[in-house]
């Protein structure tokens, strides 16, 4: 060694309190697409808390409502028919949805969100600038502001839900397609009318 490298040594062990090695052994695990150790519903819940906080969003509903309204987005359930079973109004569903992030493709399919989001004219103005009731618009620009704090949040909660309920939803439908195969690779070429 020459002298250099004994200074860093010295210097390396010094710094870690005279340990040899600052690396830790590492623990095979299986793969697995959930390493979270809690449940779908905890998941969620945390999620939905977090939300409430960081935005001090108003809705009438609880978090296990916001939970079957998160779950009912993934499920491509209408605003309407999660209405019918929260018995609460669609426009409360609809603002929940938005204030957990879950902005739909056709939510705001006629306009561009981009657009409205910049303009500072008022409703009327916009609504016969695009042949839509001022009450479109309205509807416009809370999608575009719960886009843009959904950007801002880069996403996080978005994906979050989306590790939890679309995950959910992937892992189960692998898990029968691989027992499927699994079952049709061990059969392929077997004879099944066997006389004895």
């Amino acid at each position: 060694m020459n002298e250099k490298t004994e200074e860093l040594r010295d210097l390396f062990t010094d710094v870690t309190d005279g340990e040899e090695t600052v690396t830790e052994s590492q623990e095979d695990t299986r793969g697995s697409l959930e390493r979270d150790e809690r449940s779908d519903e905890e998941r969620l819940r945390s999620v939905v808390q977090q939300m409430r906080e960081r935005y001090a969003f108003e809705t009438p509903l609880s978090d296990d409502e916001l939970i079957t309204v998160a779950r009912g987005f993934y499920d491509e359930r209408s605003d309407a028919d999660l209405a019918a079973e929260l018995a609460v109004d669609e426009d409360v569903v609809f603002d929940a949805r938005l204030s957990l992030h879950l902005i739909g493709e056709d939510d705001a399919d006629e306009v561009d969100l981009a657009a409205i989001r910049d303009r500072e004219d008022d409703d009327a103005t916009l609504a016969a600038e695009y042949d839509v009731s001022e009450s479109q618009i309205r509807r416009y620009r809370r999608v575009a502001k719960a886009e843009t704090q959904s950007r801002t949040a880069n996403d996080r909660y978005r994906d979050e839900f989306d590790s939890i309920l679309a995950d959910a939803d992937i892992t189960e439908r692998m898990t029968t397609d691989v027992r499927e195969d699994g079952l049709e690779d061990a059969t392929e070429g077997m004879e099944t009318d066997v006389d004895f």
